[in-house]
């Protein structure tokens, strides 16, 4: 059973995207190993679906290179194995998103100083499951529509789904009011919300860098992000404890 209490006295950031950004940082720093633990998970999931599917990324990299910038002679889709796993991919985007929110739950633990453990990570399939796989389905489908348009629209969608996560594991929210929550946030302070997104993102995706390793490091600083962007505009939230 699940049972909240309130923490007063842990420091919130202001509203402005350096201090999101800097309590962010800090955060992820203390939580670094469990992120690193929840994307090896995904990681490990990513090369079964593979496997599976029988598609060879390498393979299908080494024909775009050689193809000397004419990528109309690549059949993208006639690929040994692609559409399986593309679509595994897909789905198991889905079926991890209660792991992010587990990253969430252990950054909020680390913030108001208690203990965390290994099993922390898994809380999103013990609590309000449904409603975050929904969630999940929804903004995945609503960003993967904007930056189809021009990459520019999901750029400006994606501050308004940046809250959806923490309403769902904090409030226990039903997706509809995580969505909805997160978009009235998001519209009245839009430019720090934008800015946050834009940043987070950035540092997320700047292990592409280092390659492989790089990946493992700073994917999911992202989803500490949204966790710190919830303290600095909805306040605190109510920890979580299991009886």
């Amino acid at each position: 059973m699940e049972t909240f209490q309130e923490f007063k006295n842990a420091a919130n950031p202001e509203k402005s995207t350096g201090a999101i950004i800097s309590h962010a940082f800090e955060t992820y720093k203390g939580v670094f190993l469990y992120a690193l633990l929840a994307m090896g998970i995904y990681m490990v999931a990513s090369w079964l679906i593979q496997t599976f599917s029988g598609f060879d990324s390498q393979t299908f990299v080494e024909e775009i290179r050689d193809s000397g910038g004419d990528y109309s002679s690549i059949k993208v889709w006639d690929t040994p194995g692609i559409n399986t796993y593309y679509g595994l991919s897909g789905l198991l985007s889905v079926l991890l998103s209660p792991l992010y929110v587990g990253v969430i739950f252990v950054a909020h633990k680390y913030n108001v100083k208690q203990k965390i453990q290994a099993s922390d990570l898994f809380i999103g399939y013990r609590q309000n499951f449904i409603n975050i796989l929904i969630y999940g389905v929804i903004s995945s489908i609503i960003l993967t529509i904007s930056f189809v348009m021009c990459f520019l629209p999901g750029v400006l969608v994606m501050p308004l789904l940046l809250l959806g996560y923490p309403i769902l594991l904090f409030e226990n929210a039903s997706f509809g009011e995580a969505l909805s929550k997160s978009f009235s946030i998001a519209k009245e302070n839009y430019g720090v919300m934008l800015g946050t997104s834009l940043l987070g993102i950035l540092i997320s995706v700047s292990g592409f860098v280092l390659c492989f390793v790089g990946i493992l490091l700073t994917a999911l600083f992202f989803v500490v992000v949204m966790y710190s962007a919830y303290c600095a505009f909805a306040g605190t939230p109510r920890q979580i404890m299991s009886n």
